[in-house]
C-alpha cells in the first residue's frame, strides 16, 4: 500500500493545482457520507489528514475500506485498498461528479479513451486485502479543440476568475467552496454509498 501511494505521490507532484501563473490551490478532504448504519456495519469511521514525502493527503478509514486521495488540478486520485473480507466492486457508471455549482455528471477514469468517455464504463474488481490505484475526472470537463495545435483537452476541477490585483480579498469567495464525489461501492451484491466531499482550504500566491 504504501509503495503504491509513494509512486501516485511521485506522479501527481508534477501536476500542480493551479489556474493561473503564480496561483494554487490547496484542496483537501472536509467530509464523508458513510452508508447507512455505517458504525453498526462498517465499525468507526474517521478521515485522516497525512503528510507524506512533504505534501499533505487525506484518508478515509472504516472496517471495509482504506482510501487515500491527492486531488491536482483537473483530477482526483486515488488509491484504495479493501479489507472487508470480500471481492468489492467499483460501478463506474454510478459513480457521479457533483461540481461546486450543485452539477451532477458521468466520470471516468484510469484506462478509458477520451472519446470513449460517455460509453458504459465495466466496474473494476478489488479482491480481499488488495489494492486499486486510478484516477477520477469528469467528463464534462473533457473535450475536443480542432486545428493545427488541437486534440484533447482537460479542463480544472476549480476555474475560479482571481483578480490577481486583489487576490486576498478575490480569493475568499472561494475559500469553502466544494465539490463532491458519489462514490458505491458493491460488497456481495448489496450496493454502499460513500459521498467524499472536497473542499477549497486555501488560495496560494507563488512568488
Amino acid at each position: 500500500m504504501k509503495k503504491i501511494l509513494l509512486s501516485l505521490i511521485a506522479a501527481v507532484s508534477m501536476t500542480s493545482c493551479a489556474f493561473g501563473p503564480y496561483l494554487t490551490y490547496s484542496v483537501g478532504l472536509s467530509n464523508v457520507e458513510a452508508p447507512a448504519d455505517a458504525k453498526t456495519q462498517y465499525g468507526e469511521t474517521k478521515i485522516i489528514k497525512l503528510d507524506v514525502e512533504g505534501k499533505t493527503n487525506y484518508k478515509y478509514e472504516d472496517d471495509y475500506i482504506d482510501i487515500m486521495w491527492i486531488v491536482t488540478s483537473t483530477q482526483f486520485n486515488f488509491v484504495i485498498k479493501n479489507k472487508s473480507d470480500y471481492s468489492i466492486k467499483i460501478p463506474w457508471d454510478d459513480v457521479a461528479y457533483i461540481s461546486p455549482s450543485g452539477q451532477t455528471g458521468r466520470v471516468m477514469h484510469s484506462g478509458v479513451k477520451y472519446i470513449d468517455r460517455n460509453n458504459s464504463q465495466p466496474a473494476s474488481v478489488v479482491p480481499k486485502g488488495a489494492s486499486l490505484s486510478d484516477i477520477i475526472m469528469p467528463t464534462d470537463n473533457v473535450y475536443y479543440v480542432s486545428g493545427q495545435y488541437g486534440g484533447w483537452r482537460e479542463g480544472k476541477l476549480f476555474n475560479f476568475p482571481i483578480d490577481k490585483k486583489n487576490i486576498e480579498e478575490s480569493k475568499q469567495l472561494f475559500i469553502g467552496k466544494t465539490v463532491r464525489i458519489l462514490f458505491p461501492i458493491i460488497i456481495q451484491d448489496v450496493k454502499n454509498e460513500y459521498v467524499f466531499e472536497f473542499k477549497v482550504e486555501d488560495i496560494i500566491q507563488k512568488k
